[in-house]
């Protein structure tokens, strides 16, 4: 494997330094935050000074290194016609020590969104400025385009602001299609349209009101966090639907993603102010829905997540969630 490239901070980055959201300088919780869970201090360690941008996504390869996808000095935006984000977009770290190894992405990303690694550790990524997806090898190096460049649309060639990627293991890709449109669209491993289903904003099975996060079991299942329905819907590897999961404890799903260990994974990103005492925090759930573990809550200490975006298994079980408003990402462990 090549190693990430080396990052440098730049004069740009530095700007950022104004204000900090790292974790190791925000208060600690008080109380059982994360029943069942801890969040390992101190991780990521960034450099001295460096801020996140909004972490859109956050992802682990088989080598157990950490991906982080962020918007670095934007804010997110539906303005058309943005400038590239200069300062690279993708940071690696040492999933154990959180030291990082890398950067990229630099002058490629105009609004960074989904982020997933496939098992050639290769990174698929959305840009919902773009209305493109993109394949780089985990060093960065651009392997496949799908959609036309900052022009929406609901075809073949066309995304309108997607979300999510998920590739099955027969490297099937599927791409939630997401804010403008209300699909999920499947491509061969060469990226061929072979389809779609939802297409059409509402409530009903197989319908989607914001599908804003996809992934995929060992069985070939699709997940997709239908976000503003405020469930997870269940499909076969066709699109046929299988079921739903939709309850007060699962909250409003803005990622959903399936473990290394065979469990669903899913951050309740709900962002309702004032936020009530059991908003947000993460579920894990077995693969019929039922809500096994739960921890964390709405919050901007320490160990608590504002909003989450994006979460990502490790193989040892870690869980990372990536925190759009918070913009920071943060660990956790079991007890």
């Amino acid at each position: 494997m090549k190693p990430c490239r080396w990052f440098y901070l730049s004069a740009v980055l530095l700007l950022m330094c104004q204000t900090s959201f790292s974790a190791p300088g925000r208060p600690q919780a008080t109380g059982k935050e994360h029943a069942g869970y801890r969040v390992v201090h101190g991780w990521p360690a960034l450099p001295e000074g460096y801020i996140l941008g909004e972490v859109s996504g956050v992802a682990v390869d088989s080598h157990n290194r950490v991906f982080v996808f962020h918007r670095g000095s934007r804010k997110y935006s539906a303005e058309p016609n943005l400038p590239l984000i200069a300062e690279p977009t993708i940071l690696c770290f040492d999933g154990p020590t959180g030291q990082q190894i890398g950067a990229f992405g630099e002058n490629q990303f105009v609004v960074p969104h989904g982020l997933r690694i496939d098992r050639d550790d290769n990174l698929w990524l959305t840009d919902v400025g773009l209305h493109q997806v993109f394949k780089l090898s985990h060093d960065g190096k651009l392997l496949m385009t799908l959609g036309t460049a900052r022009t929406p649309g609901q075809d073949g060639t066309h995304f309108d602001k997607p979300t999510d990627v998920a590739i099955g293991a027969d490297g099937t890709i599927y791409v939630s299609d997401g804010y403008g449109n209300n699909r999920v669209a499947r491509f061969s491993p060469d990226g061929m349209f072979l389809g779609q289903w939802g297409s059409n904003k509402g409530d009903k099975r197989g319908e989607f009101n914001l599908p804003h996060s996809i992934s995929i079991d060992a069985e070939g299942r699709v997940y997709v966090a239908d976000r503003e329905n405020r469930r997870v819907q269940v499909f076969d590897h066709d699109g046929k639907f299988l079921s739903a999961w939709k309850s007060d404890e699962l909250g409003k799903p803005f990622a959903v993603t399936i473990g290394p260990d065979g469990f669903a994974y899913v951050v309740d990103g709900s962002d309702q102010k004032p936020a009530p005492p059991d908003h947000g925090g993460v579920l894990r759930l077995d693969l019929t829905g039922k809500v096994l573990d739960r921890w964390s809550r709405h919050g901007n200490y320490d160990g608590q997540i504002y909003v989450g975006h994006d979460l990502a298994v490790g193989k040892d079980g870690a869980v990372y969630v990536g925190d759009i408003w918070g913009r920071r990402v943060q660990k956790f462990v079991k007890e």
